[in-house]
């Protein structure tokens, strides 16, 4: 299976009339999403990090930047995006400049897999939706979390790839094909964030609402078939579309997983 673009189309494009479209036809709200976050879940992030007005936020792997204007416009709160992706982060600051919070909310180019540049106990609260899965050394940037994390700071984090059943080397080509990604066993996760200091508080399992927002992403690219073509290209727009399609199987069949967990900085350090 060849490499698909996804972020960059998604981020360069973030303007453009079609991808506004798709965006609400998969989601019913447009926060420039790239993900298999539902509305509802949207709004439970903040509630989940308790986020005042005083907070200082930390989301890795912001995208387009359009959620965490979100939560900066509803909570009050100040927030840092990072993200790997180039068009993301110019798209972001733009925004920030369009709606005038260039005070409070700032986005920085960052590959969160080298570290984060911020000082000890700097946020109460970070969080990353659909990220962690594209990240190699999991434990390194959850230590890393741990420590840019104010005493009983919240982390809230998604991962749709752990594993629930056989896959094979055709549908694991298939669901990497948008880039690097990491694959789980069950308990993986929870076992890195005991080992680098966090407290779970919960762990939930979204996996059907994976398999919805597949589809409905995949059936609204397909009704515009055309114009997605005009943009990325015939190759592209196919790979993308059998990118779904294999989400939407593997997901129905629960033989890929979604969770969310929501952990809490311990203050007593690690192995004290």
């Amino acid at each position: 299976m060849p490499t698909v673009d996804l972020y960059d189309s998604a981020y360069g494009n973030y303007e453009e009339d079609v991808y506004r479209q798709i965006r609400i036809a998969t989601y019913g709200e447009d926060f420039g999403q790239t993900s298999w976050v539902t509305n509802d879940e949207s709004s439970e992030i903040p509630q989940l990090l308790a986020v005042t007005p005083n907070s200082h936020t930390l989301e890795i792997g912001c995208g387009s930047g359009r959620y965490a204007l979100q939560i900066a416009e509803t909570t009050g709160c100040s927030i840092v995006g990072l993200d790997v992706n180039e068009a993301g982060i110019r798209n972001a600051k733009a925004l920030v400049n369009a709606r005038g919070l260039s005070g409070r909310v700032f986005f920085e180019h960052c590959d969160a897999s080298e570290g984060l540049p911020f000082r000890h106990a700097s946020f109460d609260a970070a969080f990353a939706n659909d990220v962690i899965c594209h990240i190699p050394r999991r434990l390194s940037l959850l230590l890393e979390v741990f420590r840019v994390l104010k005493p009983l700071g919240r982390l809230l984090f998604s991962d749709a790839l752990v594993i629930g059943g056989a896959i094979s080397h055709e549908e694991i080509a298939t669901r990497s094909s948008i880039g690097y990604y990491l694959f789980t066993p069950p308990g993986h996760n929870e076992e890195l964030i005991r080992k680098a200091g966090f407290r779970l508080l919960r762990v939930s399992d979204t996996t059907a609402n994976t398999t919805r927002i597949a589809m409905r992403w995949r059936d609204a690219r397909d009704s515009r078939r055309d114009e997605l073509i005009a943009v990325e290209g015939e190759p592209n727009f196919d790979g993308l579309q059998q990118f779904l399609s294999c989400v939407c199987a593997l997901n129905s069949e629960r033989r890929l997983l979604r969770y969310v967990y929501l952990a809490e900085k311990d203050p007593v350090p690690v192995g004290d």
